[in-house]
Parts: structure tokens; sequence; C-alpha cells
């Protein structure tokens, strides 16, 4: 039996890894148990370069909302938002638009818990505890009304979460079911992990998280693409997401070297006309 930290909500399985807290270990995170930690460790065997993808990620999804908020948008939501992290929506647009708004969703319990304490006192960002995967749901919440506005542009937010929704759960009928409501004019973000460069690394990583809450699916580019439909995707397109937008002036150096293979993860931001 795993000893439950005093942070731990008293709801969580302790013995069943989550991509969240895996995640949050890749990223050096301490919210995470030792079943999280133990798996994580196979995941590195599969793909040791986790660490420097979490963080292309990170970076990716920097550069993305910073384009959206300059674009305009002052409305976001964030799905399957994860463990709180250095860099959060709500502060990167805050930089740019003190009055833009932020919402969160995410199902795991110790996302939910340090979220609801980081934003305690943050007036313009809010949290649903529910699942992604059920946007009736997120979309009824109290949390929303009057406070996100779906007759105006909005930027829906996917990053890294897609890959846990598999084919029999319909992602693009659930990408569908965020689009449909919002105006014209809003923007749906992406990362999402690809099969296309290493398809028997992508085999063995998504055998790995076999193991966990939530398995894993990386999807072709043309696959992704297809999820994206309704969107008019803005330059580049769905591309290898360290080379979307790359801020070169801001770049740090790249620890893979540029090698898009072992990152294998797509990024795109589309416009709903």
């Amino acid at each position: 039996m795993s000893h439950r930290p005093a942070w731990a909500p008293d709801e969580i399985d302790l013995e069943r890894p989550a991509p969240a807290r895996m995640y949050d270990y890749y990223l050096g995170g301490s919210h995470n148990f030792a079943a999280d930690r133990e798996l994580a460790e196979k995941a590195l065997g599969a793909w040791p370069e986790l660490p420097q993808v979490t963080r292309a990620n990170r970076a990716f999804l920097r550069r993305a909302v910073t384009f959206l908020a300059r674009e305009g948008i002052t409305q976001f939501l964030d799905l399957g938002s994860g463990i709180p992290t250095v860099g959060n929506v709500h502060e990167i647009v805050a930089a740019l638009n003190p009055k833009a708004r932020t919402v969160y969703v995410d199902s795991d319990p110790v996302a939910v818990s340090h979220s609801r304490v980081l934003l305690a006192d943050t007036p313009n960002a809010r949290f649903v505890h529910a699942d992604m995967r059920d946007p009736a749901r997120v979309l009824a919440d109290p949390a929303l009304d009057g406070f996100l506005d779906f007759n105006e542009p909005v930027a829906v937010l996917m990053f890294a979460v897609l890959h846990f929704v598999p084919d029999v759960d319909d992602p693009a009928a659930i990408v569908a079911a965020y689009r449909e409501p919002s105006a014209p004019g809003s923007y749906l973000a992406v990362s999402h992990a690809t099969r296309d460069y290493l398809p028997e690394r992508s085999r063995d990583l998504e055998q790995v998280y076999s193991r966990s809450s939530a398995t894993m699916t990386m999807r072709s580019h043309a696959e992704i693409t297809a999820l994206m439909r309704g969107y008019e995707l803005v330059p580049p397109g769905l591309t290898d997401m360290t080379r979307w937008r790359p801020d070169e002036e801001n770049a740090l150096p790249d620890p893979l070297g540029g090698d898009v293979e072992r990152y294998s993860g797509y990024g795109a931001v589309g416009r709903r006309e």
C-alpha cells in the first residue's frame, strides 16, 4: 500500500497511474505517486526523450496562446489542462490582456485540487472538474455561465489531450461538439503525438500507457488534420510542434538538435469561419 501524502485527495487511487501525473513527473514535478513514477520510467524506457517532448509541448502552448491573445481572443477554454505548472494559460494571456478569462477543465483529482488552490485568488480564471470527453457536461457547468460568452470568439485548447481519446470515443465528434456552439472567429489549438516517424517506438509507448488510467492513441498527420475539420488552419498549418512559429528571439537551445522524429508531435491552430 502506497503512503498517501497530505496533499493527495482522499478519492484518488494511488495504485493506478494517470497520464496527468506522469506528465508532471516528466516535467520534474512532485505531484505524482509511486505508481505514476514506476509507469513513467517504463515509458521513458520506450521513449527516453519524453521530458524534452513535454517541455516542447509547453513551449508550443506558450507560442500558440500568445498568438491567440495577440489576435484579440479574450476567452480561453483549456481542456485537459493537467496539473498546474509554470506558465499556465491565464498567466500567459494576463501579460497581454489582464481582462482575458480562462476556464480550465480536467478530471484528475490532483489537477483539480491544485488548480483550485492556485486559482483561489484569481478572478479571471476558473476550474471545472469534468472529463473533456463529455462536452455537454463541460459546456453546461455553472462556472462557464456568465464567464465565457460563446456568442463571442473563444479559443478551445487541446494540448496533448486528444491522443488520450481513443477512436472508440469518437474524438472528431468531441472536437465538433466544442466547435459548434462557438462563434465565427473562434479558434482551436491542438498538439498531438504522432506515429508517423517512429512507428515501432510509438507502439511500445502505447503499450506502456495501456496500463494507465487513459490509453494513448498516436495518430498520423492525416488523422489529426481530420480532427480539425471545420477550422481553417493558420500558417504553417499542422506541422511539427517545434516548428510552429518558432520564437527565434527567445528560443532556448534545442536539446534534441531539431530532430523532429524524437519529438514526434504535431501542433496547429485553426480559426472557425
